[in-house]
């Protein structure tokens, strides 16, 4: 019991297009558990592309999404939830060194310069990722969010009962997930390989540097392998998870017995377009974030070092060693438990693969205890 605890507890809530997800961590000293999670998938229809289309099939499914967790019931109407990466705006600006009061109003008209949009129409925020002692200018994270997006978050939320302890654009969870202490030394390139959309975040020093997003998905994956061997989708899903780019099976039917065979690199031969597609996305992010002006002043970190996985994605078997391959870095699955738990120490009822798919609703979470301890 935290008697004397100002800071309310909270959990996330992880919200995208096809699927609601639910984590409460508990800490009692200086460790952390998993209290809470879950999974919904949505309708299609009730968000697309980030816009909430049916407000009230949405509020119905937070509010299910809520009740029906695994573990022990979620007792507080605190949450921090997550925004649509699609609909946000970051950058990294360079602003001369100023007072906390100038720098406010400065970031407002600077920011004008950056945003496609006019800055009355959006809500923006900021802060201060690096500011050197012997230079006369500091790096600024500049986040902007049409108002119109969050307005219809805030509003459902409101309509479930639910009180908002924050609201946090997806790549700023991810990061906090799966870059261990938040610190690297060289940049780092997050991919979130999710159900209808890939997204590539960079990250570099204390801050992300970068995010974009490319229509290369999970699904997707999964529907072409269905068109090129002539399967039903959801035994392609299966036939993907269980052979990966590894094998592939073919399908016999004889007296309505299905007679499987496994033969190799049909799935692999099935995603070559889509593979190379995402491999040619990813040169492309590398060469805009290493070619940019922003990063000129950095020479010692204008090379990706690495690049993590994450998303349900993300597991597909082989994706990182060809990644690896053809992107000549290191390519390997991140873990959203650095910092959770100790290292190595994964207890919980979500195995690793598993939790890949809650990276964001983890990081989001892991907000709410850093919040808890201010």
């Amino acid at each position: 019991m935290k008697l004397f605890n100002l800071k309310p507890e909270s959990f996330a809530l992880d919200i995208s297009d096809p699927s609601l997800k639910v984590v409460k961590l508990n800490q009692s000293g200086n460790n952390i558990r998993l209290g809470s999670f879950g999974e919904i998938r949505l309708q299609p229809g009730i968000i697309k592309k980030g816009e909430i289309k049916r407000e009230d099939d949405l509020i119905d499914a937070i509010k299910k999404s809520v009740a029906g967790v695994e573990g022990e019931k979620i007792k507080t109407k605190y949450v921090i939830c997550s925004l649509p990466e699609e609909k946000a705006f970051l950058q990294v600006i360079k602003m001369p060194k100023m007072s906390d009061e100038d720098l406010k109003s400065a970031v407002i008209y600077e920011s004008e310069n950056y945003i496609p949009l006019p800055i009355e129409s959006v809500y923006l925020d900021f802060q201060i990722v690096s500011s050197k002692e012997d230079s006369q200018e500091m790096e600024v994270l500049i986040a902007a969010f049409p108002k119109r997006i969050v307005d219809s978050y805030v509003n459902c939320l409101e309509k479930t009962g639910l009180k908002i302890l924050s609201l946090e654009v997806e790549s700023l969870a991810i990061a906090r997930a799966l870059v261990e202490k938040e610190l690297t030394k060289k940049p780092v390139l997050l991919i979130d390989l999710g159900f209808s959309r890939t997204g590539f975040v960079i990250f570099s020093g204390t801050s992300v540097r970068f995010t974009s997003s490319i229509q290369v998905s999970s699904n997707n994956f999964t529907q072409i392998i269905a068109k090129n061997l002539n399967l039903e989708e959801q035994v392609a899903e299966k036939l993907k998870i269980r052979h990966g780019l590894d094998g592939k099976i073919s399908f016999k039917i004889k007296e309505e017995k299905t007679e499987k065979k496994i033969e190799k690199g049909m799935v692999f031969e099935a995603l070559i377009p889509a593979l190379t597609d995402l491999v040619q996305q990813i040169k492309k992010c590398q060469d805009y974030y290493q070619n940019h002006a922003f990063n000129q002043d950095l020479p010692d970190n204008m090379v990706i070092e690495k690049v993590l996985l994450c998303g349900g994605g993300a597991n597909l078997k082989g994706l990182a060693g060809l990644l690896s391959i053809e992107l000549k870095i290191p390519v390997v699955l991140g873990n959203p438990w650095i910092n959770i738990l100790p290292k190595g120490d994964i207890v919980s009822p979500l195995s690793l693969e598993e939790s890949l798919s809650y990276t964001t609703a983890l990081g989001l979470a892991l907000k709410g205890i850093q919040v808890e301890k201010l």
